[in-house]
């Protein structure tokens, strides 16, 4: 299959169209790579070609590397993975240097044939790599397009000339946003911040693209970098602006990475090497890092994670072979924060949305909460009037059930009250079509349990979603005991069409993410107990990727709901009941008003205004703290194995039926450190032999908890992974 086709007009321009056939969006592959460098030596040996326009087919650029090439690049490598990788890269480096250099003479600089990249829409890693080797790029007036190199976003960074290019172009401080945070922008942006060159109507954009190549020189098609004199903008390392910008640069990276993510620290290393040398040096300094960051087992498990595992989830890997169960009509039950935002991310998505409330004050309420978020996104020029207008006039706000007779899915999402949450699933169930589905937003009832209100209980589902709904990527689908197919796919449906991603789990005490975390925030407030500092106790936990720490969690999410689960989860578990002593922290700091941010009080002081100001003073003198403190590796192993021995038992017990799910799950959940891929990631990572001897450690010092589940131990004795012990094609990437 062509991915490449090429064409010559009468005026002797040439044009290269990438389109490739069987994709919504073009990605690029080794086999499009040769296409590329083929049509691209074509047309510098045809003296009747004055030019050349890269451009495509679709309505977009490209999306970047196809990444399961990336992802498979190490094994395709051969018994030398480092020499082949590095070979691999530096054939990319040559096509694009290739398209770069056009043909000129290499003293002059003269006598080279123009290239344009002209981008009718998005234009994304590698999708903008290929543009930033061209002599000039020119993009469509496209609002909705994307333009950027999002690759440190998976664990790697741009390395086929990305890096070395744009830090040329903008300067090293320039191109920090675009390169170690990922930003994209929109075209017009992208023109102001030097990355593109011109912006025009979309039905103009190859017309002006050939009369650009007619009317090009040969100083046009020289980069500043190939030209005599050039100097980097901002100052090189060695001069003292340069200087200066490193070393901030440096201290930026850390502080945001605490030094867990290796594509970022590799990212600077290759701009500042790359900045003392020469172009073409450069290059391949370049390509050293980027394999060193192929090397690491991180980009690997953060590639699969973020990219393949959670593609595969979001098109529907685990969905039952049942007809297409698209929303038409969604009902939502409580207009509180979690029915408001899930009104608003619904009718985002295009879904007539009736919004039910006891009172109409507080549905109208609710609305306003949609209306809210749209406001943000007008001031930060993502929507305009005619949107919001369009997003709330599908929302509508009332108290009269009656509305609900058209819905094909209803969202209950009151109080969690299983007595509540009965009567408002009678209610429902009186007036929607018989073939709807119900759906319970709970983070923590037994769906088996809330589904006895249903008289259709195949039709009922829980689906989780995570606050603030706009905001949170993941929702957990949870299967109750008599959950029947069609619930599943209508639910996988749903979530698929508000642009969110889905685990599917089966019923059971907190599910899967909330039996993951609680176990982290106890174990936070354990350590507090046993006299660790909690300083030492939160930065443990960010040092190893952890978004935040237990303490600053529990804050978050506020102590009086953590008090509440707690005393029905000991009513529920009796005396099997293992947090005692966790519960003894919680009641002390709900009695003494230390609620969390909500009441700018709890593990952590906080200003008039919400703002952290530091640990409270206060949490020692009830817990003094011990005169031996633990060391690092300890602290970090107890939080992060609870985590992650909880998703084994998950896994064991069938609550999970998919470690895709189980990592996916985990870091778009609740953080659980993304470097690592998620939790059976990490533990493979470790090796089960390793993540088995550190847990009889653990269980000897700490308690039960720390026990190896079986299924780990049988992988430790058989030398196996996850992911090597469970690829059966279906439930590992």
């Amino acid at each position: 299959m062509t991915d490449f086709h090429y064409s010559v007009d009468a005026d002797g321009v040439a044009t290269i169209t990438w389109d490739i056939g069987n994709k919504s969006m073009n990605v690029l592959s080794m086999e499009g790579l040769r296409e590329l460098d083929a049509h691209v030596e074509t047309a510098l040996g045809d003296d009747a070609v004055k030019g050349v326009i890269i451009t495509s087919g679709k309505p977009d650029f490209a999306g970047g590397m196809d990444l399961n090439v990336i992802a498979k690049m190490k094994e395709m490598a051969g018994d030398q993975p480092e020499q082949g990788l590095f070979e691999g890269i530096m054939s990319m480096h040559a096509t694009l240097r290739k398209i770069e250099r056009a043909g000129m003479d290499p003293k002059t600089l003269k006598g080279g044939k123009p290239i344009i990249a002209a981008l009718p829409g998005t234009a994304l890693g590698i999708g903008l790599e290929i543009p930033l080797a061209c002599h000039r790029i020119i993009a469509a007036d496209n609002a909705r397009a994307k333009i950027g190199l999002p690759e440190i976003m998976v664990g790697i960074f741009p390395g086929a000339g990305g890096t070395t290019r744009l830090a040329r172009k903008l300067g090293a401080m320039g191109a920090a946003p675009f390169l170690l945070e990922g930003k994209l922008s929109e075209p017009k942006k992208a023109k102001a911040a030097g990355i593109i060159d011109e912006v025009v109507p979309g039905e103009a954009l190859l017309a002006r693209a050939k009369e650009w190549v007619l009317e090009a020189k040969d100083a046009d098609l020289v980069k500043p970098w190939d030209a005599k004199g050039y100097k980097m903008p901002g100052g090189a390392p060695y001069h003292p602006a340069g200087f200066m910008t490193f070393v901030g640069a440096s201290a930026m990276v850390n502080g945001k990475t605490q030094g867990v993510y290796p594509a970022a620290k590799a990212l600077l290393s290759a701009v500042y090497e790359g900045a003392l040398v020469p172009f073409d040096t450069a290059l391949r300094i370049e390509a050293r890092w980027f394999t060193h960051v192929l090397m690491n087992p991180s980009s690997s498990a953060m590639i699969r994670s973020l990219f393949i595992n959670k593609e595969a989830l979001e098109k529907g890997a685990n969905r039952p072979a049942v007809d297409d169960a698209k929303v038409r009509r969604l009902g939502v039950l409580g207009a509180g924060m979690m029915g408001a935002g899930i009104a608003y991310v619904a009718a985002n998505a295009g879904i007539e949305v009736v919004l039910i409330d006891a009172a109409q004050e507080a549905a109208e309420k609710g609305k306003a909460h949609a209306a809210g978020i749209l406001d943000k996104g007008m001031k930060r020029g993502k929507v305009t009037e005619a949107t919001k207008a369009e997003v709330l006039d599908r929302i509508t706000p009332t108290t009269d059930y009656a509305a609900l007779s058209g819905c094909d899915l209803v969202v209950e999402a009151v109080f969690e009250d299983p007595r509540v949450k009965a009567e408002v699933t009678a209610k429902a169930e009186a007036v929607i079509p018989a073939d709807a589905i119900f759906a319970t937003n709970t983070s923590t009832l037994p769906i088996s349990d809330l589904a006895k209100a249903s008289d259709r209980p195949a039709q009922f589902i829980g689906i989780h979603f995570f606050s603030p709904v706009d905001k949170m990527l993941l929702v957990e689908i949870i299967k109750g005991r008599e959950t029947g197919d069609r619930a599943v796919a209508k639910a996988l449906d749903f979530v698929r069409q508000i642009r969110k991603t889905p685990i599917v789990v089966n019923d059971a005490r907190f599910f899967y993410a909330n039996r993951c975390i609680i176990p982290y925030i106890n174990e936070g407030m354990r350590l507090v107990r046993e006299g660790v500092a909690p300083a030492l106790v939160e930065n443990a936990a960010r040092l190893m990727g952890m978004p935040l720490g237990p303490l600053q969690l529990v804050d978050e999410t506020s102590l009086d709901l953590g008090a509440k689960i707690a005393r029905a989860t000991r009513a529920a578990m009796g005396e099997a009941y293992p947090d005692g002593d966790v519960d003894e922290v919680v009641f002390w700091m709900v009695e003494a008003g230390r609620l969390g941010r909500k009441a700018a009080a709890g593990f952590y002081r906080y200003d008039e205004k919400g703002k952290r100001q530091g640990l409270w003073p206060g949490l020692g003198e009830k817990f003094p703290r011990a005169e031996d403190q633990p060391d690092l590796i300890t602290v970090q192993h107890r939080l992060m194995f609870v985590q992650a021995l909880e998703a084994v038992r998950a896994l064991e017990q069938g609550v999970l039926t998919d470690i895709r799910e189980g990592d996916v799950g985990a870091i778009l959940g609740w953080g659980f450190a993304p470097w690592s891929g998620g939790p059976f990631s990490w533990l493979d990572m470790l090796g089960a032999g390793f993540a088995v001897a550190v847990c009889d450690r653990l269980e000897a010092d700490c308690g039960a908890r720390f026990r190896a589940p079986q299924l780990l131990r049988d992988m430790a004795a058989d030398g196996g992974g996850f992911y090597d012990t469970m690829r059966d094609g279906d439930k590992a990437a």
